[in-house]
């Protein structure tokens, strides 16, 4: 599926934004300009059910990655994926062969059982409230809060049912097939301290932004941004 993409600058080097489940490229809405300020020109997608790209009839991990490389251009400079855009473009990244890969607290180790992933209580969040999602996001601005809703009125909820084989699978890539940073949320609740070490040992870089919630670009930009220091 083709992808609906948006762009920010006009720079000489290419950097690819893929956003995590319920979100769209609004998600990047500091992080885009921010990349484009240091030359880069930004695309970010939709994935397929999210934003305004279109709804599928099924929404597997393959299917989103396959998406990506169907849309994006091969060889850029940089490729950012948060949560599910991380296990997105961890699938994909061998194709797309960007320069360097960033994955923000990825979504590679989705918690199986009762207590962990569950397609419907996912789903409940199409109709969340305003005070709902600012209790859980005490450190968004309002403008994330406002995108939040709006990103959930287009959401196709049945993404997250796709999402659901892959719960309790050891997602972690068995190599960086490119030079590869791994930033985690303060503490993560998808990649564990060992999972991390493992990481580590795989040669990924890890670096873990303090205090920061999954949705590390909102919960602290600047942190964010400091994070990615040496990598953009």
């Amino acid at each position: 599926m083709r992808l609906h993409t948006t762009t920010w600058g006009e720079g000489d080097r290419v950097a690819l934004l893929i956003h995590g489940i319920m979100a769209d490229h609004r998600t990047w809405r500091r992080v885009g300009p921010a990349l484009a300020e240091r030359g880069y020109r930004v695309l970010a997608v939709d994935l397929r059910g999210h934003g305004a790209s279109g709804r599928a009839e099924t929404y597997t991990a393959q299917d989103f990655a396959d998406d990506v490389v169907e849309t994006l251009p091969k060889g850029a400079e940089l490729a950012v994926g948060h949560s599910l855009g991380g296990l997105t473009l961890s699938l994909a990244v061998e194709r797309l062969a960007p320069r360097r890969a960033v994955y923000s607290d990825p979504a590679w180790h989705l918690p199986a059982g009762e207590d962990g992933f569950r397609g419907d209580l996912f789903a409940q969040f199409k109709e969340v409230s305003r005070e709902i999602v600012t209790a859980m996001n005490p450190r968004w601005e309002a403008a994330d809060v406002d995108i939040e809703l709006e990103t959930l009125k287009v959401w196709d909820e049945a993404t997250a049912y796709g999402l659901e084989p892959v719960a309790g699978t050891d997602l972690l890539p068995p190599v960086p097939v490119v030079p590869s940073l791994v930033t985690l949320a303060d503490p993560s609740r998808l990649i564990s301290r060992e999972l991390a070490g493992v990481l580590r040992a795989r040669g990924f870089e890890v670096r873990t932004v303090a205090g920061a919630g999954h949705t590390i670009h909102r919960d602290d930009f600047d942190a964010f941004m400091a994070a990615l220091d040496g990598w953009i």
